[in-house]
């Protein structure tokens, strides 16, 4: 059972930057389909942004478009996303979803992702 594990969360002003990682553990995640996920308090779950297994195709929600960035490097675990000009509507906790396919973005928030991290803390205050 593949177990993600997300990291990098935190406390920053309105306009910071944070960086979160989606891991796993006793596994490589060259195979798997990365979606993030977030759910603010009192609110359904977002999607946020999808990365291919090969990095080569993403899509990213229009409400974090040109400036959240999801990245991967198969020859490091981690996934990441890379969080700039954040805003109070940005808090929110933070999942990082894997599916095993060889797949595009496109339509991604249907995909069966199977395996969820806990989840990551981002909050944007002053």
């Amino acid at each position: 059972q593949l177990q993600l594990v997300e990291s990098g969360g935190g406390l920053v002003q309105p306009g910071g930057s944070l960086r979160l990682s989606c891991a796993a553990s006793g596994f490589t995640l060259d195979y798997y389909a990365i979606g993030w996920f977030r759910r603010a308090p009192g609110k359904e779950r977002e999607g946020v942004s999808c990365i291919s297994n090969s990095g080569v195709s993403t899509s990213y929600a229009d409400s974090v478009k040109g400036r959240f960035t999801i990245s991967r490097d198969n020859a490091k675990n981690p996934v990441y996303l890379q969080m700039n000009n954040l805003t109070a509507e940005d808090t929110a906790v933070y999942y990082c979803a894997a599916v095993k396919a060889s797949v595009y973005c496109s339509n991604w928030k249907y995909f069966p992702f199977n395996s969820w991290g806990q989840g990551t803390q981002v909050t944007v205050s002053s």
